[in-house]
């Protein structure tokens, strides 16, 4: 894994990773008095008399909001809104790098109780500011909120806006973890509601995850918090909890393992050791997705499993099968805005991880070989999730989003999927 020097990092931020690039030139007379005075009159009148306008005379159709209070930034923690924006800055690099998405920063300073980096979120808050800003907007991604404030503030948002409406530190990694069990279940020979899922984490991540793998499929799901498995003997559980608590006799994370066929850890590091995944079934699937350190080393599994069959995945770009959120926000947005979508809803959501799990198993083009020599690239148990310098992404899983954002009714444009879906290959070859 590259390691960069302190000064090569602070270089590479210092003054910023986002600016505004403007789309039409400002070089004359005209071009003043169209850009404002007085032309823009006729663009504000406009869009007073047809609402519906504001998408053809401002920038909003291809405008997200990347908002975060700075509350879970990373794996760091409440470091507060001003040390959210390095991160809110390059996510605005990634949708526009990787889905050609205009993005925005939008740290928020005035959402504690108690004030200004003091205390808990106030959802309320954050929903009332959102609401403020998104006549600007085409979507709203929510980032680095901690749980659970950040339940309540996407729902709200999501029921009160006419937008689309995401948090990616819910869903990505939700949706980007079902397109690896979906081909892990491909590899076994198996259907996704014939799996016995074991997951640890119960957070933002851990919640959504387990949403995820029930709307595709998946029937027993054991989770697990740092108090042992989410039963529906426990009086401690919050309403997001007990909603996937279940009838269980095993009271530890260990004791669930026991045959378990794939482990999903969005927990915390080495809370796994090698007699534990000796334990699963035949054919594991351990996604340990804690970072920097996953919740058991890929070193250590390949050690207690030696001679078995399995597949191991893991957050981190230095080892194969990297659950990466890149893969999925920046084509959920694309598709959205494309649509116009008043959301994206779970039905979007599937198809992309059902999109993502068929492109990794077509060929792998040579350029994209290229980037990775030290890994066989050919679908298998090191290879079930794309890479996400795969330009065939920003076709294959932004149509899915779109077409499914259709088929759902959540669509607000008129659109011909078969002229979309030329549109988008001309754009992405475009796109250099």
């Amino acid at each position: 894994m590259a390691r960069f020097d302190k000064n090569e990092v602070f270089e590479f931020h210092r003054g910023g990773k986002v600016a505004v690039k403007l789309p039409k030139p400002l070089k004359t007379k005209d071009d003043l008095c169209l850009a404002y005075t007085p032309g823009v009159a006729h663009a504000v009148k406009e869009i007073a008399a047809n609402p519906d306008s504001i998408y053809d005379v401002t920038a909003k159709p291809n405008l997200v909001a990347v908002v975060s209070d700075g509350t879970a930034i990373l794996g760091l923690g409440d470091l507060g809104a001003s040390a959210s924006i390095p991160v809110m800055e390059g996510k605005a690099v990634l949708f526009k790098a990787f889905g050609d998405v205009d993005a925005w920063p939008v740290p928020l300073n005035c959402c504690r109780i108690g004030g200004a980096n003091e205390g808990k979120t106030d959802p309320k808050r954050v929903i009332e500011f959102v609401k403020a800003i998104a006549p600007q907007y085409g979507g709203i991604n929510l980032e680095d909120i901690a749980s659970p404030a950040c339940f309540e503030i996407e729902d709200t948002l999501d029921r009160e806006l006419d937008i689309p409406v995401f948090h990616d530190d819910q869903w990505g990694t939700a949706v980007i973890s079902l397109s690896g069990v979906i081909n892990y279940a491909r590899l076994a020979g198996r259907e996704l509601s014939s799996l016995k899922v074991v997951m640890n984490g119960a957070g933002a991540a851990g919640i959504r995850i387990c949403e995820m793998l029930k709307a595709a499929g998946v029937v027993d799901v054991t989770m697990c918090d740092t108090k042992g498995t989410i039963r529906k003997d426990r009086t401690d559980l919050n309403q997001f909890k007990a909603k996937h608590a279940v009838e269980t006799k095993a009271m530890t994370l260990k004791e669930a393992l026991v045959g378990a066929d794939v482990f999903i850890g969005v927990s915390a590091a080495n809370v796994l050791s090698g007699d534990d995944v000796k334990t699963m079934g035949s054919f594991p699937a351990i996604f340990a997705m804690a970072n920097p350190d996953p919740e058991i080393a890929p070193q250590e599994v390949a050690k207690a499993l030696e001679g078995r069959r399995y597949v191991m995945v893991t957050g981190r770009s230095d080892y194969p099968n990297q659950i990466n959120n890149v893969l999925g926000f920046p084509y959920l947005f694309r598709g959205a805005l494309d649509v116009r979508a008043t959301t994206i809803n779970k039905e979007m959501k599937v198809a992309a991880a059902n999109a993502l799990a068929e492109l990794a198993r077509q060929s792998v083009p040579e350029d994209i070989k290229a980037l990775y020599p030290d890994e066989k690239l050919e679908f298998g148990e090191a290879y079930i999730i794309p890479k996400p310098f795969d330009r065939r992404l920003f076709e294959v899983v932004s149509f899915a989003v779109a077409k499914a954002a259709v088929e759902t009714g959540v669509a607000r444009a008129n659109i011909d999927l078969d002229a979309y879906k030329e549109s988008l290959a001309k754009r992405n070859a475009s796109r250099g």
